[in-house]
């Protein structure tokens, strides 16, 4: 793996600000983010895919054993709810300077979305998605479709699709590799969803935790019944359910949304999520839960300091936990925080900003850590203001 400098001067094309000649000094601010903060540098921020013209959204990024780092997205989109989402995955051998174009690896005829990515300890690769329907709340009334206009593209693809495949191709999926991503076997239904998708245990399950919906679903169009929680113990060739996350009396399952878990160094599990509930300050608060025994039973939620949506959580070689959240109000941006003993308390007072925004289509934030300690985010927003939304990504480091 070369030296930051280096993956610097390989991306100076693209970034938020450049090196000073000589390649000695940094900016103060890269991308709307403070360079050097109480526990964190910010190495570059830049555009790793662009799709003039498309959307882009809801991205998750992998660091293979081997090295190469893949990210996947829901891509070639007209807008945030279209017919037209495909789950696309770009590749970087060269610790995320430079990115191949975008490949399909799921595309059905309902809309794609919401892409996550693992890799199993024998190199296997298990992607996972839900498909949506959402777009037909703008297009039922025939008589207001402007024909020309990208709702009636919208109506005719939709005509053209029977309602049997409407039927078995909505839901949850993942689907598998073992080539590294050039070939994928059939999708396998998932019992919950989740934006960033399943996490690999040491014990060498996949756990799942996600938002099971009642009805039709698609973005918030269906009622929450739970945080659910499955397991797959033959590498996403088959899940099952195994439980779910308790919420507090009085609190409504559909207020809860887009879970992500992992596995501390002390053996727990940790989940948050995001929460769209009552009051003003909780309701841009993640909520998190624990478990201590696999995944079986877990502790009620409880709400947390964190103010952004929806989570992503790592664990750094070092043992800590990053949280990583887009901020949707306020100050648009993605952060991160830290947590220095396992994710039972998280430092809020050291607030991490990676980058700016100058509106609130943003985020969906997922981290990988590289070879040499840093750490890489990828999410979704514009590059310039009058843009579609593309795949971003910054490099960062933890230095406290």
């Amino acid at each position: 793996m070369r030296n930051w400098q280096s993956v610097w001067a390989a991306v100076t094309g693209g970034v938020f600000g450049v090196l000073a000649a000589g390649g000695q000094e940094t900016p103060a601010e890269i991308g709307g983010a403070a360079v050097r903060q109480a526990r964190a540098e910010i190495v570059w921020t830049r555009m790793l895919c662009k799709q003039p013209g498309r959307y882009i959204g809801w991205p998750t990024v992998c660091a293979r054993a081997n090295g190469e780092l893949l990210a996947v997205f829901s891509g070639d989109r007209d807008e945030h709810v279209c017919p037209f989402g495909k789950v696309q995955m770009v590749r970087s051998a060269d610790g995320g300077a430079t990115w191949s174009p975008a490949t399909n690896i799921g595309n059905t005829p309902l809309d794609d979305r919401d892409a996550g990515l693992v890799e199993l300890s024998g190199g296997d690769l298990v992607a996972s998605w839900f498909t949506s329907l959402a777009y037909t709340a703008s297009i039922r009334d025939r008589a207001k479709l402007k024909p020309g206009s990208p709702r009636f593209y919208w109506w005719l693809h939709d005509e053209k699709i029977p309602a049997q495949t409407k039927r078995d191709g909505l839901g949850y999926f993942t689907i598998r590799s073992s080539d590294g991503g050039k070939n994928w076997e059939a999708p396998v239904r998932t019992p919950g969803t989740a934006p960033h998708g399943p996490i690999v245990l040491k014990d060498g399950r996949l756990l799942y935790v996600g938002i099971t919906y009642s009805g039709h679903f698609g973005i918030f169009s269906g009622a929450a019944n739970e945080v659910s929680v499955a397991e797959s113990r033959d590498g996403a060739r088959s899940w099952r359910r195994i439980g779910a996350i308790p919420l507090p009396a009085g609190e409504k399952p559909g207020d809860f949304h887009e879970p992500h878990a992992v596995e501390t160094a002390d053996g727990r599990l940790v989940a948050q999520i995001r929460y769209h509930g009552k009051g003003q300050g909780a309701a841009v608060r993640l909520w998190q839960s624990e478990s201590a025994d696999g995944g079986q039973t877990w502790q009620p939620a409880r709400p947390t300091e964190l103010a952004g949506l929806p989570p992503h959580l790592l664990r750094l070689r070092s043992g800590k936990l990053v949280s990583v959240y887009g901020r949707r109000f306020g100050a648009f941006g993605e952060y991160a925080c830290i947590s220095d003993d396992h994710g039972r308390t998280w430092d809020t007072a050291n607030e991490i900003k990676l980058a700016g925004h100058f509106n609130s289509d943003l985020g969906y934030p997922a981290s990988a850590e590289l070879s040499d300690g840093s750490i890489l985010t990828v999410y979704y927003q514009a590059e310039n203001k009058g843009e579609m939304t593309g795949l971003m990504g910054t490099l960062w480091r933890v230095t406290k």
